[in-house]
């Protein structure tokens, strides 16, 4: 199945390579990608992020001053940018549109993003899951498009290490204050992350709230440590 996966992306790359593309945002020439490199380079990141939450820290902090109060259940966390224009937009093409092509400038970034942070990669990558309904309705879920290319650029492999307990209206549709009760119970770990060092993988984090609470479920069932890896950080509305 990885060897088949891996192979996937290998033809689709040379399929890119000799398809010359236009880039997603300005239109311009990409080559054989799908963002320019100058469109790339001007996407908004966060300037010294914190380790744990991947939101801005004080210049000079790994850990910012709210995590080392209250350390969220993973210990680290990366995103590869800021969940602003235009970012928002390519994740929505992905998510809402089934752009599935955008997967992999988005896993790239990401992927680049948790290299460039020096830290141990884990041994095993594990995609969010979407509650039945709505995988139904779209037809994929966007954090597993997302992991699985990741996992290939990392040489990482992909579990199923969750499932869902029960479905739950969608975080977009809430209020901050809301989000945490509502993913309560949602999630469930899966033998396989016993023992096991992993990253969790999502499109977007907010509140953190939905990956805190799929950490939890995954180090009850006996994960070594989780990593929350995500295309894009909210700010805080204050920020």
């Amino acid at each position: 199945m990885r060897a088949a996966r891996r192979g996937r992306f290998v033809a689709t790359r040379l399929l890119q390579a000799l398809s010359p593309q236009a880039c997603a945002l300005c239109n311009g020439a990409a080559g054989a990608a799908l963002l320019c490199s100058a469109c790339r380079a001007s996407l908004p990141r966060v300037e010294s992020p914190c380790r744990s939450c991947a939101l801005p820290a004080r210049r000079g902090e790994a850990v910012c001053a709210a995590c080392r109060a209250r350390p969220p259940p993973f210990w680290a966390a990366h995103a590869a940018w800021t969940y602003a224009f235009p970012v928002d937009r390519l994740v929505q093409a992905l998510k809402y549109h089934g752009r599935l092509a955008y997967a992999e400038p988005l896993a790239a970034a990401l992927a680049d993003a948790v290299a460039r942070s020096g830290g141990a990669l884990p041994d095993a990558v594990v995609a969010l899951p979407l509650s039945r309904a709505r995988q139904r309705k779209r037809g994929f879920n966007q954090a597993h498009e997302i992991a699985a290319r990741v996992a290939s650029e990392l040489a990482v492999p992909v579990v199923a290490g969750l499932a869902r307990a029960r479905d739950a209206p969608p975080q977009a549709t809430l209020a901050w204050s809301a989000r945490a009760a509502n993913v309560r119970g949602v999630f469930v770990g899966q033998p396989c992350v016993a023992d096991r060092n992993i990253a969790i993988v999502d499109d977007v984090m907010t509140t953190g709230a939905t990956l805190a609470e799929a950490a939890g479920a995954a180090r009850r069932a006996g994960a070594a440590s989780v990593q929350a890896w995500v295309v894009a950080r909210t700010l805080p509305p204050d920020a």
